[in-house]
C-alpha cells in the first residue's frame, strides 16, 4: 500500500498501538505495514505459529473455536482495541483459536518475532502486551458466561454491540447464519431474536446488513455482560481508550 493510502490511516487509529510509549513506537515506524482484510480471510490457523500478529484499524477479527463435528463458537473478538496473535506473543508455540475476518476492513501487520522482542526488551510494550491480554481473558470469561446463562435475544444485543464499538458507523454486515456460528447457536434463534429487534425499532436488516437504529435502548436489551468486559477493559488500558 502506497504512502497516500498509509497518510489515511495511521497508528493512532488502533488503540493498542495509541498505547505504546513514544520511544518505542519510534522503533516500530518502519516495520508496521498497512494492508487490507477481506471477508472469511483466515489469518492463521489454530495449532500454527504466526508470521505477523495484526492491529486492525476499521477491520474486525474473530477467534473461533470448533468443535470436532465442526460447530463453530466466537470466543473473542479483536478490532481497532487490540492485537491479532496474543497467545503467540505471550510465549505459546501456535496460535491457540482460529483468527477469521468477520467485517473486512484494514490493518498494519508487523513481524510475530519482532513484537515478541520487543516484549522481552522494552518494559512499556509488556506492560501494554500484559494489560491487553488480561483484558482479552476476561473479554473470553464474560462470553462463557454469557453463553451459558443469557437468553440468545440478550447474546445478539451483546455482540452487536461489540461490533459496533469497534467500526465508525451504526452498520455492520452480518447474516443470521453467521449471527449464529459466532454464537454457536441455532439459525432459527438468531432469526426470531433480529426479528423482535427489528418489531421493536431497535434494528433494520436486509440481505445481511445491520443498521442499528437505537443504540440506547439496544444497550438496555443486552445483559451485563457488555457493560462488565467494557469497564474492565477502560481500566486496564485507560491511555488507550482515551486516544
Amino acid at each position: 500500500m502506497g504512502t497516500a493510502d498509509q497518510s489515511l490511516c495511521n497508528e493512532q487509529q488502533n488503540q493498542l498501538l495509541a498505547a505504546l510509549p513514544q520511544q518505542d513506537m519510534d522503533r516500530w515506524q518502519g516495520r508496521l505495514e498497512l494492508v487490507e482484510l477481506s471477508l472469511n480471510q483466515i489469518l492463521y490457523s489454530t495449532g500454527r505459529a504466526p508470521e505477523y500478529v495484526y492491529f486492525p484499524t476499521t477491520a474486525i477479527v474473530s477467534l473461533m473455536s470448533m468443535t470436532l463435528d465442526g460447530a463453530t463458537a466466537e470466543v473473542a473478538l479483536v478490532g481497532n482495541d487490540g492485537v491479532v496473535g496474543i497467545s503467540w506473543l505471550l510465549g505459546a508455540d501456535s496460535a491457540a483459536n482460529d483468527a477469521v475476518v468477520q467485517s473486512a476492513g484494514r490493518a498494519f501487520r508487523v513481524s510475530a518475532c519482532f513484537v515478541k522482542s520487543e516484549i522481552e526488551h522494552s518494559c512499556g510494550v509488556m506492560k501494554v502486551v500484559m494489560r491487553y491480554a488480561q483484558a482479552v481473558l476476561g473479554q473470553m470469561a464474560q462470553t462463557a458466561v454469557c453463553n451459558r446463562y443469557h437468553s440468545i435475544d440478550q447474546q445478539l444485543c451483546r455482540r452487536l454491540l461489540l461490533g459496533l464499538d469497534r467500526l465508525p458507523s451504526d452498520e455492520l454486515d452480518m447474516t443470521h447464519e453467521l449471527a449464529a456460528n459466532l454464537l454457536g447457536v441455532r439459525r432459527e434463534g438468531i432469526t426470531m431474536a433480529a426479528h423482535k429487534l427489528r418489531e421493536a425499532g431497535l434494528i433494520r436488516y436486509s440481505r445481511g446488513h445491520i443498521v442499528v437504529l437505537d443504540r440506547e435502548r439496544l444497550e438496555e436489551k443486552t445483559c451485563e455482560c457488555y457493560a462488565v468486559a467494557k469497564k474492565e477493559y477502560r481500566r486496564l488500558l485507560p491511555v488507550a481508550m482515551a486516544a
